[in-house]
């Protein structure tokens, strides 16, 4: 990657960025090109490899810089002191959901590349993909599980809810109706029915 790219203005930064994050997120890896990335960024082809060299180059670079910034955002939203497990899930997903409001397919692209079997996606971001997964351990080793009802395992109603909250994600991409706070919003409806439920 050349460090000059950041020496660009932020809007067109922004551009070459989300158009990545876009392209990346909807289509995976393998099936991802550069034209439709140039395309969606409004640039020339030209322009992404003399920031980026390749495709490859791209995506390390859009994963890093999305894990970096998730990590940022989750320091600042997260209360460490907060112990009961949907306090914490509503904290996480507030982050996130920030995250979107300059990023919208941030958050989808990090869900993607969690999922690729790419060998060539995954050597890109080998050396960055443990640093996301270690922050959100960290995060949830804070939660006192002990409060939970027996038979509920924490872990399984996470996956439960984070499943969720991407199939939410995702349809209000798909019907045209994404918005950051209708969707905080209704996230925080599901996490708040869940936990109802869940100490009943």
């Amino acid at each position: 990657m050349n460090d000059r790219f950041f020496e660009l203005k932020k809007e067109k930064q922004d551009r070459m960025i989300n158009g990545a994050l876009k392209v990346f997120a909807t289509q995976g890896y393998r099936h991802a090109s550069t034209d439709d990335i140039v395309k969606e960024a409004g640039i020339s082809k030209g322009l992404l490899f003399h920031y980026f060299d390749s495709k490859q180059g791209t995506y390390a670079f859009v994963y890093d810089y999305s894990a970096r910034f998730m990590m940022l955002e989750l320091r600042d939203m997260v209360d460490f002191r907060e112990k009961e497990l949907f306090e914490v899930m509503k904290q996480v997903e507030r982050a996130k959901v920030n995250a979107l409001r300059g990023y919208p397919y941030m958050q989808m692209f990090l869900d993607r590349a969690n999922q690729e079997s790419s060998s060539e996606a995954l050597l890109a971001i080998a050396p960055k993909r443990p640093l996301l997964l270690e922050a959100y351990d960290i995060i949830y080793t804070q939660v006192d599980t002990s409060r939970l009802p027996e038979g509920v395992e924490a872990g399984r109603l996470r996956k439960m809810m984070e499943l969720t909250i991407r199939g939410l994600m995702a349809e209000r991409f798909r019907d045209g109706t994404f918005q950051p706070d209708l969707l905080r919003q209704e996230i925080e409806d599901y996490l708040d029915m869940m936990k109802m439920i869940v100490y009943r």
